[in-house]
């Protein structure tokens, strides 16, 4: 094997890696939410009431998504490396509005286990998908005109957060798809946008900028340089940012009621949307890892890239299950009817649960079982991609 076949192997690697890991933390905040006795009352991240093991529970998981969306757009980049721009921008067309009907009906039915879709959930995949469509038309600009934009959105947008639209009216609606996370009522059924597109999709353009950084040639010790200067620089601004609490988000930082818990207001930072701060702080932990993981080659690296490679199909697949264990174990732990997990409403509002879970030790040992009984699944479906490469729906799978 020559330089270029290994660089060119670790450059993956890392890639998946990331992708990997996050996926794998993904599954602990769904766990909680539908698992574990406490998720029925409060929001771990309130400081009046929650734990520090049960808010890293939940923060540690704010990573997940924007990694996922910045890690999109590198691939994008790198899908575009055997593609003509206008080839790439069907792709990136057709995956868009299918991961949009994904979103629509098969992940809504996974989290509701309701065929009648009393609730239609605006979140990841969907933010996902109509970030892929924008992308589609960004990549005909300069690299260096779409860097521009995707940081002006990114460090700007946190500007229009005094901007609400208030009812239940297409217009707030409309602004809530963009920057304002909400409810609404159509009919009688439920939209819950929770991944506003601004600044989201800028940060998929990011990724896209970032996947620069592994084109062929490529000196991978510059690469290196960059990821490390870039990450560190972003958390450095992060802390000078959130001390002056000026500035990044729309939610301040205070002294708690001792040093620890001042400490975890310093870090709670916006997710929906997600603020200057947010971004800063995960994406800057996204590029440092990306740098000092790019040769990096060990048995942990090589099966959590497992699930870095079929990011899609594990997604999916996992919240089913998720869903299957907190019904039948509600069924046979507490004698309910497995009916309540027919959702009517958001799991979060619904009172028939309370009473019902597991303790958090318990939910983190759940967690690990599924992770891995997964295992097996994603290896297997991995190797099915890498032999089965000329069947073109993979690619959207």
């Amino acid at each position: 094997m020559n330089p270029t076949q290994i660089i060119t192997k670790t450059r993956i690697t890392s890639i998946d890696f990331l992708r990997g890991a996050i996926m794998i933390i993904m599954a602990l905040d769904h766990v909680r939410d539908y698992l574990y006795s406490g998720s029925f009352y409060y929001d771990p991240l309130d400081l009046t009431k929650t734990s520090g093991i049960l808010f890293f529970t939940r923060w540690i998981t704010h990573f997940c998504a924007p990694i996922f969306l910045l890690l999109a757009g590198t691939s994008a980049y790198l899908i575009g490396q055997k593609k003509t721009k206008s080839e790439l921008s069907i792709f990136l067309v057709k995956r868009g509005l299918w991961l949009v009907l994904l979103e629509m009906l098969v992940v809504n039915l996974g989290w509701n286990f309701n065929l009648t879709f009393p609730m239609l959930f605006f979140i990841t995949i969907w933010a996902l998908g109509v970030s892929m469509i924008i992308l589609a038309a960004l990549i005909h600009l300069p690299m260096k005109l779409i860097l521009a934009l995707s940081l002006i959105v990114i460090c700007g947008h946190n500007l229009f957060d005094g901007i609400h639209v208030p009812g239940n009216t297409l217009p707030a609606f409309g602004w809530s798809l963009l920057h304002d996370q909400q409810f609404f009522t159509w009919h009688h059924e439920v939209l819950l946008v929770g991944y506003p597109l601004v600044p989201l999709f800028a940060v998929m353009s990011l990724g896209y900028c970032v996947g620069e950084l592994y084109g062929s040639g490529y000196d991978a010790e510059k690469r290196k340089r960059i990821l490390i200067i870039a990450g560190g620089s972003a958390l450095v601004l992060f802390i000078l940012l959130r001390f002056s609490n000026i500035y990044g988000d729309p939610v301040k930082w205070g002294e708690q009621k001792d040093a620890f818990f001042t400490f975890l207001s310093f870090i709670k930072v916006n997710k929906y949307p997600p603020s200057l701060l947010y971004l800063l702080l995960t994406l800057g932990f996204a590029l440092l890892f990306l740098g000092f993981t790019e040769r990096l080659q060990n048995g942990v690296v090589k099966v959590v890239s497992v699930y870095g490679r079929v990011p899609m199909f594990y997604y999916l697949i996992h919240i089913y299950i998720i869903h299957l264990i907190a019904m039948i174990s509600s069924a046979l732990k507490h004698g309910q009817n497995w009916h309540i997990w027919l959702l009517q409403k958001p799991i979060w509002f619904t009172t028939d649960l309370k009473g019902y879970g597991f303790s958090l030790p318990v939910a983190y040992l759940i967690w690990i079982a599924i992770v891995a009984g997964l295992y097996p699944l994603c290896k297997q479906y991995d190797a099915y991609k890498q032999s089965n490469k000329d069947k073109w729906w993979l690619s959207y799978l």
